[in-house]
């Protein structure tokens, strides 16, 4: 399998989760500016959405969605926990979460890298942004991971968006709840190993 990422983008999320299931995937980099792979070529000719995550099956079948990746991951190693039985309510739960993130945190907080982004239209962003953190610092309390004491893609997922506060200038001091959940994630050993792939600690 191929997966197509760039450091520190969305990609993230299904790379931590290919570590944590023991997959071995073939990291395929690309520059999102210029649209280029580091092996050369066009990546609009590989995905015509032009952004990150693409999974390439070793059959050529592909799949572009971030949240369906890392649950087509999950499946295929089961037995890692790291998402729910297929049918579930829990793996609706899963869903709920995934569903959550991408559309009310990745999609709000991703519009902040946008340069066009400030005066009252940042603020407003913020303001959402932080409705939303509020939402999430509730739901940790007194559970270790989203779904309670098992790690999922769905934390792989948030821990990838909530890393994007040091780059927008968001202060996670203000949800401890939040700021302690990330050094969790961030301490698991597959995750670091994720983040040093990608370039991104050393």
């Amino acid at each position: 399998m191929k997966l197509y990422f760039s450091p520190g983008a969305c990609s993230l999320s299904p790379h931590i989760v290919a570590r944590e299931a023991g997959i071995a995937v073939d990291l395929q980099k690309v520059d999102l500016k210029s649209k280029q792979l580091a092996s050369g070529g066009d990546y609009n000719q590989v995905n015509a959405k032009g952004y990150v995550p693409l999974l390439e099956l070793d059959s050529g079948e592909r799949f572009t969605e971030g949240p369906v990746i890392v649950q087509y991951l999950a499946d295929q190693k089961p037995e890692s926990g790291l998402a729910p039985k297929a049918g579930t309510t829990e793996r609706y739960r899963l869903q709920e979460w995934l569903n959550f993130i991408t559309s009310e945190l990745h999609k709000t907080w991703g519009a902040m890298f946008n340069p066009k982004c400030a005066g009252d239209w940042k603020q407003a962003t913020l303001d959402r942004l932080g409705l939303r953190l509020d939402y999430v610092a509730k739901q940790l309390e007194g559970r270790s991971w989203l779904m309670g004491e098992q790690f999922t893609v769905a934390d792989a997922y948030m821990f990838t968006v909530l890393n994007w506060s040091g780059m927008t200038g968001v202060d996670l001091g203000r949800w401890p709840a939040i700021k302690a959940y990330v050094a969790r994630v961030a301490a698991r050993p597959k995750v670091q190993e994720t983040l040093k792939a990608e370039g991104l600690v050393k």
